[in-house]
């Protein structure tokens, strides 16, 4: 039997860029975070043929060079011109529908979403968005029958680069009724949400 391997297509953009357009099925692995922590949590197989999207040539490189330090070296190429160039041949473009936390705080039905922070645990331990859920973005895969797929829901992190990674996660894995919120759990503390009693994290993880 032939064995087909299908490229995973990664963008290394910023979230922002990410979810105003984006190639279907891709994943969201911003270049300006941890970027190699990342793919390494998220792509388990070393082997794992890559195409690369990127703002420019520079940024490519970047790419190809953080990955290799990882041990991935299956990029096996990159999207000449960009994003852009795949707007500008007609192709299929998908989103990620964001809101800002003010947006959040005056959704009139936000006792009724569900709020899923993907911090870590000890991230969401020391404070947190009272009626928030946490599934961390490492363990999303294991946890994706979590995720409502018949019921609106909101996504948040700290400040936006690991929800977009789980955005871009869910989008591939066929969902599409949820909102991201623009700067996270940051920008959600400055809104008058209810949230938990500060406490000092324990452990890291």
């Amino acid at each position: 039997p032939v064995t087909i391997t299908i490229a995973l297509i990664l963008d290394t953009r910023k979230a922002a860029d990410f979810a105003e357009g984006f190639i279907p099925n891709s994943i969201n692995i911003g270049l300006e975070s941890n970027f190699a922590m990342w793919v390494g949590e998220l792509i388990p197989d070393l082997q794992q043929e890559i195409l690369l999207v990127a703002e420019n040539h520079e940024k490519v490189e970047e790419a190809i060079i953080r990955l290799s330090r990882v041990g991935y070296d299956h990029s096996i190429g990159y999207l000449e011109g960009g994003f852009q160039a795949w707007v500008n041949a007609g192709k299929e473009v998908d989103t990620v529908n964001r809101i800002t936390a003010d947006e959040l705080a005056s959704l009139e039905e936000i006792h009724l979403t569900p709020i899923i922070d993907v911090r870590k645990h000890s991230e969401f331990a020391s404070e947190h968005l009272e009626p928030a859920i946490n599934i961390p973005l490492n363990e999303i895969s294991q946890r994706l029958s979590e995720f409502p797929k018949d019921q609106h829901f909101v996504l948040h992190c700290a400040g936006g680069y690991r929800s977009m990674i789980a955005a871009s996660i869910l989008k591939q894995r066929g969902f599409d009724n949820f909102v991201d919120v623009i700067g996270g759990f940051n920008e959600i503390k400055l809104t008058n949400l209810p949230t938990t009693d500060y406490v000092c994290p324990t452990t890291l993880l």
